[in-house]
């Protein structure tokens, strides 16, 4: 296979070893729907300090969190608040600033118990998504001849699922860290959406090496058959890949505050998905089955 495919390779490796370390630096800022407690979002005509809504709210519900969001408005987190306590803080901060005209625009309570086992079943999902795709793929690409094997195929698409799922957890890790961005069960759905959408993309290529293989009876160097189906499934890839991201940017720019960092989550793992078929999930095939070949 061309140089460039061990380049970019080795590209991709650096860039799981930095999500990996930024995950280990810095962790992930888990959101009310993995760690418990209540978020109460709010807008307002002019938005009062944070020091003053903090300094109103310590006697009332303790130590809380707020980040502003928007223009005018501001984010409060706290521990699981229950409805009385919801209402009082609404009540005293009306009392507090009615300047601001206060106005309530979302507001979760999750107990730790269930936050805990969204995490388990969040994780649970992924592993068997990851399962279920090398099972599909092992069966699918069963009729391989002795080229090559269906189960070279799945390690190859399972290696490129993790790849662009790590990434944008490490990019995830350092908008926490720095940003304050929280991880909440919207970026589990992102990542799914992630693997079903990458794993599109591989099994196109991995299909047109298959059809080189069996009905046009290409014979040769396997590399090079490989080479040959990312270049006759490139513009497809690239084209589709292309439409979706557009339309994510509209979402991330235009679309509300609450899907902002769903949509990039998914520009981010789309954009990961259609790289990694090419020179992740493809060259791995390759030295696979080329090595297999030789021993």
């Amino acid at each position: 296979m061309p140089k460039v495919y061990t380049f970019m390779f080795w590209v991709s490796i650096s860039l799981v070893v930095l999500s990996v370390v930024a995950v280990g630096m810095f962790g992930l800022r888990l959101g009310v729907d993995f760690e418990g407690g209540s978020v109460l979002e709010l807008d307002s005509t002019s938005r009062p300090e944070a020091s003053q809504v903090q300094g109103v709210l310590q006697n009332i519900i303790g130590d809380i969190e707020i980040s502003p969001t928007g223009e005018t408005g501001f984010i409060i987190r706290a521990h699981e608040l229950n409805e009385t306590q919801h209402q009082t803080v609404i009540s005293t901060l009306n009392s507090a600033f009615p300047s601001s005209k206060l106005v309530e625009k979302k507001f979760d309570s999750v107990g730790p118990v269930l936050g805990s086992e969204l995490k388990q079943r969040s994780i649970i999902a992924i592993f068997l998504v990851l399962f279920a795709v090398i099972i599909y793929i092992a069966f699918v690409f069963r009729k391989l001849g002795r080229t090559t094997s269906s189960w070279a195929m799945g390690f190859a698409a399972i290696v490129a699922l993790i790849h662009d799922v790590v990434i944008p957890v490490g990019v995830f890790a350092l908008l926490g860290h720095f940003y304050g961005i929280e991880i909440t069960g919207v970026f589990v759905a992102a990542a799914l959406t992630i693997l079903g959408f990458s794993v599109s993309d591989t099994v196109v290529i991995f299909d047109r090496v298959r059809e080189n293989i069996l009905r046009r009876g290409h014979k040769g160097d396997f590399g090079a058959v490989v080479h040959q189906s990312v270049m006759q499934t490139l513009a497809r890839s690239l084209n589709n890949t292309f439409a979706v991201l557009l339309s994510l940017f509209a979402i991330y720019f235009f679309g509300g505050e609450s899907i902002k960092y769903f949509s990039l989550a998914l520009i981010i793992g789309i954009f990961l998905g259609a790289y990694s078929s090419i020179f992740v999930a493809s060259p791995l095939l390759a030295w696979w089955t080329v090595r297999h070949q030789g021993s």
